[in-house]
């Protein structure tokens, strides 16, 4: 796939090209109220809405379920148990068999669906619903990543990737430490909940519009639940309203539950959370906890690193395997690792299953190599900067990962040059660093973390992508892939990509709903890879029914091809000006086919299972985030003062959508590191389930102060799209330095001498008593190198 090198053109140029500023195709509805969601779709006549019941432990036996009064409530018209699923009851991605649409003899989780109840209105369905009788005999929960360990409770043997001998580094070096640190999980908080409406079609045939990442799969999981081939089951896509991961394997139950519903009863169904329900039910991003064993050079070097990655992985597999291998293949972010044992452990708990959640495990090991930044320097006695300075992965050396791929294309040294000057960074440390010594209370901290964030998908089948175009008759364009539009822009990306192609305004391009009836087996929208793969399937797409009006134009007026170019809506044949509508129309009634499928895969991407060692990713983005906050050390309260962020998007398809995207991932990153604290109890049970709970972000913890800078010099050295580079992803884990800006902050109680025992996220609570440790071990430490 080579990029089209094209003469400039004189004169007007198209509206909606790549590397324009172009809104988003459903800003104004989505302001206006008028983006139709499927909750928002005119409901089908004798619609049945579903309440799906949850179980109130977290883990046993289900002794007895009495449901004889809900069939008998006022307004039921089915109630479904496992024993009413015909095909497989598992919904499962991973295939384990451990994850039941309804459990049946077991609960694994305080929440898990247990049975599901069709009514007229979902209040009759609810009501219905608190009628049944279960009776349950308690089995012990494992809740924690401590009990998992303890017993061993893993959901597979655990992972360990090696580099070199860690043990013989950690032994020779001159330097040694060991830390551990705690990073919560995060709730996804969706705008839209998760939603799926079942239509039925003939033969038994069910079309659902379901809130998904992954139509494709929510298609072969429902097909394998009702008993059916794929081919029976559609499912469509137009938008959701937000997913961040927990759409990808978290939309196919609940639709699911609405295909059986159908099914049964012939009616269509509904399956809509509220959300408490939604968040009771699904699971989050994984928590972790990382141990570390560090040796290192008087220089703060890194010589050798041990670490061990136990991660709460929830009652199933879901996405828990790929997660952690990510999470160790990410443990380096921009640091050389010369020697390393990276050790994994899912561990299995009584509690939601966790899942895909933007970084994809990549945050919380980028977090824990941060960590380990910071206490090299305060153990040094050096500037946390000059230490990851120290480490930085090289240019032309010092370039392997611990999977051994080579990093060919490391800008990041340029990107830190620009961001310690667009942040001013060093002036702004020592004026931190001056404030704290005359402010008794409330004290700042100061941080620049760099960031490498490989894309793609390790799994190399999953590297795979299509598209359909039509161009009609009048020339105007049907747009169709396989990718979903989750809020994020990528529906206008791939149509500036097409229409880049044909030389035509995007407003030509009719962007459509993915369906997997038009375009088949279908890799999630996820990995940050969206574009990336659907936006080169459309590309693909579009030159071949652009190279066939080529030859029909050369053949049709007699020129050669050489003399065919395609300029601003229209094409320039020979020293003739043509109408785009008009070459298509011509080519049209001249028996030329104005339709092509085009399929893209990225064969390159292979793993070793075994030793976990190749090639796990197709390219590099590169960034820098510059955090300044403040704590009150009274109360543990904190605030982030200013953000400035130097980001590498290649050359950026949509600047526009880009910088959205930097900003509102950067921001979801924050309150993962600040506010978002997710509660269980001792008996397994969720307690922060609602917004009165659980506090994200809000725009007031936005600093007046914000930067952004896309870097316009950075192009992307392998075959993508017009040489882009992704962005979903990557500027969550820039947040990161919120985290380490904090910490800054509550070392300066030491004099920069002690790493703060400060876990994630840094709530209140946790500032406050880490202030106190951090007091307490420094005043012990200095009473100790008394003379007296």
């Amino acid at each position: 796939m080579n990029e089209i090198i094209r003469e400039p053109v004189t004169g007007d140029v198209i509206k909606g090209g790549v590397h324009q500023e172009i809104q988003h195709d459903s800003a104004f509805k989505h302001v206006s109220g008028q983006a139709v969601y499927v909750d928002d779709m005119p409901e089908p006549r004798n619609l049945l809405h579903v309440y799906v019941a949850q179980s109130q432990r977290a883990h046993a036996r289900i002794r007895k379920l009495d449901i004889e009064k809900v069939r008998r409530s006022p307004g039921v018209a089915a109630v479904l148990t496992a024993a009413d699923v015909p095909g497989e009851n598992d919904f499962g991605h991973a295939h384990a068999g451990d994850e039941p649409v309804l459990a049946e003899h077991e609960v694994a989780y305080f929440g898990q669906p247990i049975f599901c109840v069709a009514a007229d209105t979902i209040a009759n369905a609810r009501n219905a619903a608190s009628l049944a009788i279960v009776d349950y005999e308690y089995l012990e929960p494992t809740l924690t990543i401590e009990q998992a360990m303890a017993s061993k409770s893993f959901l597979a043997e655990p992972m360990r990737l090696v580099q070199g001998d860690a043990q013989a580094a950690l032994a020779l070096a001159p330097h040694r430490l060991k830390g551990t640190l705690n990073v919560g999980g995060q709730e996804h908080f969706y705008l839209e909940g998760q939603v799926s409406l079942a239509l039925l079609r003939e033969d038994g045939d069910v079309h659902i519009h379901c809130a998904t990442q992954d139509p494709s799969t929510v298609q072969h999981m429902v097909a394998r639940v009702l008993g059916r081939e794929a081919n029976a089951v559609t499912v469509e896509v137009r938008r959701m309203g937000g997913a961040f991961g927990g759409k990808e394997t978290g939309a196919t139950q609940f639709a699911a539950l609405a295909a059986l519903v159908a099914v049964k009863t012939g009616r269509p169904a509904k399956v809509r959370l509220d959300r408490d329900d939604d968040m009771m039910m699904t699971g989050k991003r994984h928590d972790f906890r990382f141990d570390y064993d560090v040796g290192f050079e008087a220089d703060g070097r890194l010589s050798g690193i041990e670490m061990s990655l136990m991660q709460r992985a929830g009652y199933s597999h879901d996405q828990s395997l790929p997660v952690l291998q990510r999470a160790i293949y990410n443990c380096d972010n921009a640091y050389f690792l010369p020697a390393a044992t990276l050790t994994g452990y899912p561990c299995r708990t009584n509690s939601q299953s966790n899942t895909a959640f933007r970084g994809f495990g990549s945050p919380q090991a980028n977090l824990a190599i941060e960590r380990v930044m910071d206490e090299i320097a305060f153990a040094l006695g050096k500037q946390p900067l000059e230490v990851r300075l120290a480490n930085l992965y090289g240019e032309h050396e010092r370039n392997i990962t611990p999977y051994d791929w080579v990093i060919r294309d490391n800008i990041l040294p340029r990107i830190i040059d620009e961001a310690l000057e667009a942040s001013d960074y060093l002036a702004r440390r020592e004026a931190v660093i001056a404030f704290n010594k005359t402010s008794s209370v409330v004290k700042r901290g100061i941080a620049l973390v760099p960031l490498k964030y490989p894309v793609g998908f390790s799994a190399r089948f999953l590297n795979q992508a299509g598209a359909l175009v039509h161009i009609y008759q009048d020339g105007s364009i049907h747009l169709n892939h396989g990718g979903t539009e989750m809020g994020q822009g990528l529906f206008m990306k791939v149509a500036q990509i097409v229409a880049e192609e044909f030389q035509v305004d995007v407003g030509r391009i009719k962007i459509t709903s993915t369906v997997t009836d038009k375009v088949p087996n279908t890799t999630a929208t996820a990995a940050s890879s969206g574009t990336d793969m659907n936006g080169a399937a459309a590309q693909i797409a579009a030159r071949e029914i652009r190279a066939r009006l080529v030859d029909f134009a050369a053949d049709h007026y007699k020129v050669g091809k050489e003399q065919i170019a395609f300029e601003p809506n229209r094409v320039r044949i020979g020293n003739q000006l043509v109408e785009f509508d008009t070459l298509v129309r011509q080519a049209y009634q001249n028996l030329v086919s104005l339709s092509a499928f085009g399929y893209y895969r990225n064969p390159e991407i292979s793993v070793d299972p075994v030793t976990m060692k190749g090639r796990a990713y197709h390219y590099c983005c590169y960034g820098v985030s510059v955090v300044e906050a403040a704590i009150d050390t009274l109360t543990g309260e904190s605030k982030v003062t200013r953000i400035d962020i130097v980001h590498d998007v290649g050359k950026s398809l949509n600047p526009a959508i880009d910088m959205g995207q930097l900003e509102g991932g950067f921001i979801q990153g924050m309150g993962w590191l600040t506010s978002e604290e997710l509660v269980w109890d001792d008996q397994g049970r969720l307690r922060t389930h609602a917004p009165s709970t659980y506090k994200i972000p809000v725009c007031s913890d936005r600093p007046k102060t914000f930067n952004m800078r896309l870097v316009d010099w950075s192009r992307n050295r392998e075959n993508t799209v017009y040489r882009s580079k992704a962005i979903g992803e990557p500027p969550l884990n820039l947040a990161v330095c919120v985290f380490n800006a904090i910490t800054d902050a509550v070392a300066s109680l030491g004099n920069y001498k002690l790493c703060p025992k400060l876990d994630a996220p840094a709530t209140p609570e946790r500032i406050l008593l880490a202030c106190e440790d951090l007091r307490l071990r420094f005043s012990t430490r200095t009473e100790a190198q008394s003379p007296d």
